[in-house]
This record gives C-alpha cells, sequence and structure tokens, in this order.
C-alpha cells in the first residue's frame, strides 16, 4: 500500500479539546485515490473514523479502530455567470480558509461565517451557520464516495436534506459516503446580512454607513475573537450545544416567567431560544467544575483547563442539560459527535 498507517497515535493534537487519548491505527488521505486504495484494500471494514479539523468531537476514551485524517485540500473556481460564481473546495481545506478566499475577491455568502472552526467536508454534514446565515443558503453540490464501493456520487441540495444542524449524512447515510468536496455558489452582487447579533453595533462602532463583504467579515471575526476562547490556548470546541427550537405556545409561557429571555422565529410554529442564554440563568456561565467549565465569556463553550478527561467534560454537559430540563422544560442536545 502507497497509503501508510501507523499505530498507537495520540489523538491529542488532532482534537481541538486537547483530549488526551490514542488510536490503535492512523493515517491521512490527501486524494480520493488514496482513500480508493484502503476501501479496496478492505481496510475499512473494520472500526474507522474520518477526522477533518478535530474541532466538532469530544473523545471520552480511546479509539480501537482506524482514524483516517483528511488533508484533500485545493480550491478552484468552476463556473461563472453575469450574477454567481461557483466555487468548489476540497473538504479537508480549513472552512475559515475558504471563507478568506471569496471574501478577498468580493464574493458574498459566506462572510457571516467567518473564523468558524473546522474543514470544509464538515460543514454540509452540520449545516453550519452563523449570524444569521447557514450553508444550505449558498450550496450548490458536493462530491462524495461511496465507503462500500469507490464509486463517486453527486449530492444536490435536494439530497442532502439540510435542516437545522443537520443533514442527510448525519442519519440515513451517516458512515455511508466520505465527503470529497464542495462547490458553493457566491454572489456577485450579495444581499448582506447585518441584523443578526451584534454585527450591526460593530458597524455602526466603526462609523461604516455602507459595510463591504470584507467589512462584514472583519465584524464577525472581531466578535467570534472577543466572545470565544482560542483552542490552541484553551481547549474547547466552540458552540457544544445546539440553540434549541420550541412551540411558540411554550415560548409564550416563558417569556411570562422570564421577560428577557430571547427567541428567533424559525417556522410559523417555532421558536429557535439561544442555549447560552439558557445556560447563563442556570448559573453555568464562567462557572469552574474539575478541570472543566462554561466559558466566562460565552456560556455555551465548554472548555477544557488542562488535564480534563472527555467523561469529565461529558459529565458537566449531562449536568448542564438536566439543570435546563429542571428550570425551563426545554431539551438541548450536544452539537459535538461524543465517541
Amino acid at each position: 500500500m502507497m497509503v501508510q498507517i501507523q499505530h498507537n497515535v495520540s489523538l491529542k493534537p488532532f482534537n481541538t479539546f486537547g483530549i488526551e487519548v490514542q488510536t490503535s491505527a492512523f493515517t491521512s488521505i490527501k486524494t480520493v485515490s488514496d482513500l480508493r486504495e484502503l476501501i479496496h484494500a478492505g481496510t475499512l471494514q473494520s472500526s474507522h473514523m474520518f477526522l477533518g479539523g478535530g474541532s466538532n468531537v469530544l473523545f471520552t476514551k480511546d479509539f480501537n479502530g482506524l482514524v483516517i485524517k483528511n488533508e484533500c485540500k485545493g480550491i478552484y473556481i468552476t463556473k461563472e455567470d453575469n450574477r454567481h460564481i461557483w466555487i468548489t473546495a476540497g473538504s479537508g481545506e480549513v472552512w475559515h480558509d475558504l471563507v478568506m478566499f471569496t471574501v478577498t475577491r468580493g464574493l458574498g455568502g459566506i462572510e457571516n461565517m467567518s473564523l468558524i472552526p473546522g474543514t470544509v467536508g464538515a460543514a454540509p454534514m452540520q449545516n453550519i451557520g452563523a449570524y444569521g446565515v447557514e450553508l444550505t443558503n449558498v450550496f450548490e453540490q458536493l462530491t462524495a464516495i461511496d465507503l462500500l464501493t469507490g464509486e463517486e456520487v453527486l449530492f444536490n441540495h435536494e439530497m442532502c436534506a439540510f435542516g437545522y444542524r443537520e443533514s442527510v449524512f448525519k442519519h440515513q447515510l451517516k458512515g455511508k459516503y466520505f465527503i470529497a468536496d464542495v462547490t458553493l455558489r457566491l454572489s456577485k452582487y450579495p444581499e448582506l446580512q447585518i441584523n443578526y447579533g451584534a454585527i450591526k453595533q460593530v458597524l455602526a462602532e466603526r462609523g461604516i454607513v455602507e459595510p463591504t463583504i470584507k467589512d462584514i467579515s472583519d465584524a464577525v471575526i472581531y466578535i467570534r475573537q472577543s466572545k470565544l476562547p482560542n483552542p490552541v490556548v484553551l481547549g474547547n470546541a466552540g458552540s457544544f450545544f445546539k440553540n434549541p427550537e420550541i412551540a411558540v405556545e411554550q415560548y409564550d409561557e416563558l417569556k411570562q416567567l422570564y421577560p428577557t429571555i430571547p427567541g428567533y422565529p424559525t417556522t410559523p410554529n417555532k421558536i429557535k431560544v439561544p442555549a447560552g442564554w439558557l445556560i447563563e440563568q442556570c448559573g453555568w456561565k464562567g462557572k469552574i467544575v474539575g478541570h472543566t467549565g462554561a466559558h466566562k465569556d460565552q456560556a455555551l463553550v465548554l472548555v477544557n483547563y488542562g488535564g480534563a478527561s472527555g467523561n469529565e467534560i461529558l459529565a458537566l454537559s449531562k449536568e448542564i442539560q438536566q439543570s435546563i430540563l429542571a428550570k425551563f422544560n426545554i431539551a438541548i442536545s450536544p452539537e459535538v459527535n461524543i465517541i
């Protein structure tokens, strides 16, 4: 085999929580041909997992199997018309690098998603989003490899079944395909989204009346850096929980008890409530429990203060879930994949 497999490798450098666990086997792939080599050798018939940026995973134990680090790179302009440009990126590209590629070329659509951690391949799996924009808004298609046959399959928007932090790849097709590349449709004349979160406030503070795509990206980067700890300095996986959606009737009832509860309509019958606000109301913000805790500036981010085990962080997450269920009768679920 051309693809080299190592044994008994520490995964601490490959997960942003900085959890010290080992995998019994480890390799990296740079091309689809590398992946097909593993498939045809029968290597994927036993336990395996793909790892991108390691920013959306919590390891609670050693992994008994093969970890495959995705290093499939490349960003290409594949099509263009008067109003749009289509860009294809390898799934191993850092997501923020793709955002910067589009921002520096004045192409709109993903600037609000600046500095989201992780790789391009994770973006459609999670239907990532931030500050009022989701991947589904710009997604065109993706190329996936069938992990049984090695055959290439094109998935259009409809086939991906996007929902809030959801896609078909997290459910019916989980573990069946490897996302090789993703194609987005970016706009030359975008409608800029500035009304979500603190973007408008930051632009006003900077005296920007007619913002550019770069202005919005810069504002988002500033907001994220001011609220979210750098995983290089403090182990974390970004937002640990999804923002829950509740029925309008329940939201109205809670509004009577908690007048300041924020909410954003997602459908005529559903309201999205910020999980960070719920966690803060239950007294977790800035609270340290052993080697872990909820961050002092953003309660939605659980952190490793050094030496925390995955199980310690998982136990904290369950305590937080239980306290929110008891206080608000709202169930919140992890956005992070727990292994």
